[in-house]
């Protein structure tokens, strides 16, 4: 319980604390400074996201850092156990990547506003035509160069199994030509989701497989992708496990 109660007073203490440097970026971005803009986000989004988990005992492992593209933007589709998925993937992929996030997360002070500055976009699952604009929206940081994080299985598990990968995940990286690449999360919602939300030390492995590419796939390939990268993480998860 302790360490669950530090967690929330740094969680806004230090959002607080670092109101100078996001208002700095607001405007550097709002000047047309986007290099400036990220070079904050980039050094203090893992930095806050980093010491979070450290508070919550929460160590990550990573594998194939190797495997993402260098200078293409990339879908990177990892499998969704816990909330803790988001720390780890922007702090443990090569930099914080906008993310498809639940709309909800707007409501959350500061945080939507660090959001926005690396152009995370939310996506209102009870409203399927604000979810066709939200993924042309993150089509178009695709086309302008920037990679993207999206859950394709809309929720948490909050365990082991995975839920259905849903095909409008791709549709953005069809679009756009773009290579998915399949993330592997094994163990976070050990954390928090397994405990009655408590947060409770525990260890993450998160590998990133080979690229998919997209260009040139037909309607049936297309069509398949989901249920093969999430065959591809299953696979990745139940090897490692038999060992």
């Amino acid at each position: 319980m302790l360490r669950t109660i530090v967690w929330f007073f740094y969680f806004f203490g230090a959002l607080i604390v670092l109101t100078p440097k996001m208002n700095e970026a607001k405007r550097r971005k709002a000047a047309g400074d986007e290099s400036g803009c990220r070079a904050i986000v980039d050094r203090y989004v893992p930095m806050w996201m980093s010491t979070l988990m450290r508070i919550a005992g929460c160590t990550v492992t990573v594998n194939g850092l190797e495997n993402i593209p260098k200078d293409r933007a990339v879908v990177f589709t990892p499998n969704h156990q816990s909330d803790y998925d988001i720390p780890i993937t922007l702090v443990h992929l090569d930099r914080p990547h906008a993310l498809v996030a639940k709309v909800e997360t707007l409501k959350i002070p500061l945080v939507r506003t660090w959001m926005k500055l690396f152009d995370c976009v939310f996506i209102d699952r009870k409203n399927p035509r604000q979810a066709v604009t939200a993924m042309k929206e993150a089509g178009a940081l695709l086309a302008r160069g920037e990679s993207v994080i999206v859950f394709p299985e809309g929720t948490r598990s909050k365990g082991d199994a995975m839920g259905e990968f849903k095909h409008g995940a791709f549709k953005m990286a069809f679009a756009a030509g773009a290579p998915v690449v399949p993330v592997v999360i094994d163990g976070s919602y050990k954390i928090m989701e397994a405990n009655h939300n408590l947060m409770c030390p525990g260890h993450v492995t998160m590998t990133v497989l080979p690229p998919i590419e997209t260009a040139g796939l037909d309607r049936a390939a297309q069509k398949a992708l989901p249920d093969e990268v999430a065959r591809r993480i299953a696979a990745h998860k139940d090897k490692t496990t038999a060992h």
